[in-house]
């Protein structure tokens, strides 16, 4: 409890701050937004100094100041929806029925509800701001007053257009009001746009929050990406505007009569439809159209920008504690214990840029705890470093096993023993071969990630990675090859052979001696079978009947395209998903690199040289895992970068930069250690892997 509750403070302190500046900066940020949205607006090239003088009495009326505590108000909405939906491992959806399924989830569903009504109090602000033919949402169904109103708007003059609106609707008069269809569009278009925005955000993932690779102060940052946000924001309101005048010009009556019914309006008839091509055909509408779009975004994709600037700004943990009730904020402590990924990421991040640039910390590192003279922070640190690349291995391994080179399953029991020589060739080099200790066995750290894996290649991480075998597109032979052999079967075991009969377990043995101790050796007495030898029951005509259902069912599903094309797994998208966390395997690679570097002259105690073994181990490993993996189909193709929006695709290339980093990790040690690392003791296999790195030639 004690740790739930200091991270709990430290989300409290740290993180929830910064995403309330990110917030109050979007705030103050808005009035000059709203201004130059304003002044785009309703300028005239003809009239330039009275459009200005217009735009700065508008600036400062009533409805301008009601329609900016609106906005404010939207802009701190979304930002509690950015912290409430953020996360710093994307979600990776590996087929298009688990992209569906995304999409219509309930939490979604309300999150598209909760944009769609924002929007709509932005497209109603937008309206108010810009004035004329957009003011309100009923005018006069009278032909004359109707069509001087609508010339008034045009050319801007904002305040005769009331007067005219005001003497209309005066007491005295008998004129109906009909339903004002430029400000319907207006509000309709700003709901559908932020309806686009919220499932764009799932397409994209522009939940997810990357860290930049080369640190930037907060101001370089923002000025750096505000051009790319007004370019995303333009050309994302571009297409949200195309496809609403293609959902309003075939469905625009549908709005349209539930508006009038609703308020009690009418339709003018003297007026062209907008839901006609005569009627959309507008350049001004469209441009308005358009415009109220891009400020709509922009303000919103500024608010995500800043989230994403404050909430991944370093943070330097502490590698001592300077008072006692503070050792649980340190940074062998937080990466030791159960943190919040955001958390985690943060201090992995501050390990790295440490062990590279702060000689003093990288020295508290290498210290001694007092008394007993145990090395505390590096044992805390390297284990949950070599916890980390161990369980991407684990991963790895397990996606080899069951998923095979264009569609052949490989034998489980060869990936199992590949796994279990692996794993001891992992401690060969740290623990005495003598020793009755346990060998140390590179666990999932679940401290860390819960997605880590449980047991075997049928761990929901590994799903997204693995045929089906299950679904109606799996081959039978494929599901042949993958489903668990009887242990009483002769192919039980490694031997595939048909010509070749493996002989089952012995029951006794030649060397068995009775309860009397005088038993001949040949005359055993026969043990009672084990109940795993029992052959399972029958099952009933029902279940094979159901059964055989089944499979005609998915047979014939299998056949169907459309179903095939929802339910077919993605390579390169399983390939992302694999290594969509491995921004914290690159942290820990650069962080154990670098210390194991600066060890060769600072480590005083040695304390490194004990664990350099497990290091290179581990990193050897992991390179020829990873080096497997690439040989694989779609694993080294490089995706394309989606443009048009602020989703961040930095995920996808993510493998490509551990295996890089992967590499000049085992190079930055081969290189500061030389000749010295052939007296490590290690396996031959690993020796042999490590000499080419020695040589230059990996």
């Amino acid at each position: 409890m004690v740790l739930t509750r200091q991270s709990c403070s430290f989300v409290r302190k740290v993180v929830s701050w910064r995403a309330a500046a990110s917030i109050a900066w979007a705030v103050l940020l808005l009035p000059p937004i709203t201004a130059a949205f304003v002044i785009i607006s309703r300028f005239s090239p003809l009239h330039p100094i009275h459009s200005i003088s217009e735009c700065l009495h508008l600036l400062t009326s009533t409805s301008a100041i009601l329609s900016l505590i609106l906005l404010c108000g939207v802009i701190v909405m979304v930002g509690f929806l950015n912290i409430e939906y953020y996360t710093v491992i994307p979600n990776i959806a590996c087929s298009k029925i688990a992209l569906l399924g995304q999409l219509v989830h309930p939490q979604h569903l309300l999150n598209s509800a909760v944009h769609s009504i924002m929007g709509l109090i932005v497209g109603w602000c937008a309206a108010i701001v810009i004035g004329g033919r957009y003011h309100l949402l009923g005018s006069p169904c009278s032909p004359n007053d109707e069509y001087e109103a609508t010339q008034d708007g045009f050319t801007g003059d904002g305040r005769r257009v009331r007067l005219i609106i005001m003497s209309c609707c005066s007491p005295g008069s008998s004129s109906e009001m009909c339903l004002n269809e430029h400000q319907l569009l207006l509000l309709l278009s700003g709901a559908f746009v932020g309806l686009s925005h919220s499932v764009c955000g799932v397409i994209y993932n522009m939940s997810y929050v990357s860290f930049q690779t080369v640190q930037q102060f907060k101001y370089l940052r923002f000025k750096g990406s505000l051009p790319m946000v007004l370019r995303c924001s333009a050309t994302q309101a571009l297409l949200s505007v195309k496809n609403f005048i293609l959902f309003y010009f075939f469905l625009g009556y549908i709005p349209r009569q539930w508006v009038c019914q609703s308020l009690n309006l009418h339709i003018n008839s003297s007026l062209h439809s907008l839901d006609s091509v005569a009627g959309l055909l507008d350049p001004p509408l469209l441009f308005h159209l358009w415009l109220s779009a891009t400020f709509l975004l922009f303000t919103w994709y500024v608010t995500l920008l800043l989230f994403r600037i404050f909430l991944t700004e370093r943070y330097s943990f502490p590698v001592q504690p300077t008072f006692t009730e503070d050792v649980d904020q340190c940074l062998p402590k937080v990466l030791s214990g159960e943190q919040p990924f955001i958390v985690k990421f943060l201090a992995l991040q501050d390990l790295a840029q440490l062990s590279r640039h702060s000689p003093s910390r990288r020295a508290e590192v290498f210290t001694l705890s007092q008394p007993g003279g145990h090395p505390h922070n590096w044992n805390a640190v390297s284990r949950e470093c070599l916890s980390l690349l161990a369980d991407l291995n684990q991963r790895l391994v397990a996606y080899h096993e069951t998923v095979a080179t264009n569609g052949r399953a490989k034998s489980l029991s060869t990936g199992s023993e590949r796994k279990t020589s692996s794993e001891s060739s992992v401690t060969s080099g740290t623990e005495d071969p003598m020793s009755p200790k346990q060998p140390f066995v590179m666990k999932t750290p679940a401290s860390v990630f819960a997605r880590s894996v449980a047991g075997g290649p049928g761990t929901p991480l590994t799903a997204p990675f693995t045929p089906d075998l299950g679904s109606p597109f799996g081959s039978p032979a494929l599901r042949r090859l993958t489903a668990p052999v009887d242990q009483c079967s002769p192919w039980h075991g490694t031997v595939q052979s048909p010509h070749v009969m493996r002989r089952a377990p012995k029951l006794w043995s030649t060397s068995t001696v009775g309860s009397n101790g005088n038993s001949p050796p040949g005359s055993p007495a026969p043990p009672a079978l084990p109940s795993l030898a029992q052959h399972p029951a029958k099952p009933s005509l029902l279940t094979q009947f159901l059964n055989n259902r089944k499979e005609q069912i998915k047979n014939f599903l299998s056949r169907r395209v459309l179903v095939a094309y929802l339910f077919n797994k993605l390579p390169e998208a399983s390939s992302q998903a694999l290594f969509a966390d491995s921004q914290a395997h690159i942290w820990a690679l650069e962080g154990l690199s670098y210390l194991v570097q600066a060890s060769f002259t600072e480590d005083q105690f040695g304390v490194v040289q004990t664990t350099l073994p497990s290091i290179l181990s581990c990193m050897l490993l992991l390179q020829e895992a990873v080096d497997r993996h690439f040989k694989l189909p779609h694993a080294s193709s490089k995706p394309t970068r989606s443009g048009g929006s602020l989703g961040d695709s930095t995920y996808k290339t993510l493998r490509f930069a551990l295996r890089a980093t992967l590499k000049t990790a085992i190079y930055r040690i081969t290189t500061t250690f030389g000749h010295h690392l052939n007296a490590v003791q290690m396996s031959a296999e690993h020796r042999k892997r490590l000499q080419q790195f020695l040589e230059y030639k990996e």
